[in-house]
């Protein structure tokens, strides 16, 4: 059984300003976006130029942000929010839903694509190998901070591992580093290998909802359930209620995308 290491939130000081880990990790997860962009660029995997991903990326950003607060908001704690409506801009103190992000960056992918008079599906596979590692290294930063921990585990687990801000110091699952294996690096091997051959319309992105729903749905029966709007559930969290449309979605779109082709 492991214990937590317990890492300094903040990775430096530069004065009175800290710099912390988590938002290195989000710094990290744009920087692989335009690096892995300008691969595929260059490899002639992608119409867009460096100039349209650097500008997408900027939007991108903004659905992140927007988003992924606005989501934990309505998804997880409308109560709190309501009675605390100044704390949904304080997004400096954590609190941000995948799920809730996901749908920001849609829209945000929408109003720049007709700005760039391109077909949205055609962005979404474009970027939707470029998302997995990106998503690997915001769990990374869940797991510095010590947060969102798993649920108790058989302490003869030989990574079972002590979360001492739990409060209980009962072995428990690290679930984010689950998050990291799948959702993470084998959804961006599965999404890079796949869109590396020509493929219908909105395939890509098909898979990506697939891949995700999928592996976030497996890693949540491990992960301590977040409080959400239908209360905490051991049976099914509220992670996994908002993963099964997007499953349930990328099959439908899957099997369209295929059916247009033939």
């Amino acid at each position: 059984m492991l214990l937590h290491p317990q890492f300094d939130p903040v990775a430096f000081s530069l004065g009175p300003l800290s710099v912390r880990w988590y938002g290195l990790m989000y710094l990290l997860a744009f920087v692989q976006f335009i690096l892995l962009g300008r691969y595929r660029i260059k490899k002639s995997l992608s119409p867009l130029s460096v100039e349209q991903l650097d500008d997408l990326l900027f939007y991108g950003m903004l659905g992140v942000i927007i988003g992924g607060r606005l989501g934990q908001v309505l998804f997880y704690e409308p109560e709190y929010f309501l009675a605390h409506p100044l704390e949904v801009v304080a997004v400096w103190k954590g609190g941000m839903s995948f799920h809730g992000g996901f749908l920001g960056v849609l829209i945000a992918i929408g109003l720049w694509a007709r700005k760039q008079r391109m077909n949205w599906f055609d962005v979404t596979d474009l970027i939707a190998p470029l998302v997995p590692l990106g998503l690997a290294a915001g769990r990374v930063g869940n797991f510095i901070n010590g947060e969102l921990w798993g649920r108790i585990a058989d302490p003869s687990l030989p990574w079972a591992m002590i979360f001492p801000q739990a409060g209980d110091m009962a072995p428990r699952h690290p679930s984010q580093l689950y998050h990291v294996g799948l959702e993470g690096l084998a959804l961006f091997v599965i999404l890079w290998l796949f869109s590396n051959q020509p493929r219908p319309r909105s395939a890509v992105s098909a898979v990506f909802l697939i891949g995700y729903g999928s592996f976030r749905f497996i890693t949540e029966f491990f992960r301590e359930p977040d409080h959400g709007i239908f209360g905490q559930s051991y049976t099914i969290s509220m992670g996994q209620w908002l993963s099964l449309p997007m499953i349930l979605i990328g099959l439908t779109m899957l099997v369209l995308a295929y059916r247009k082709r033939a």
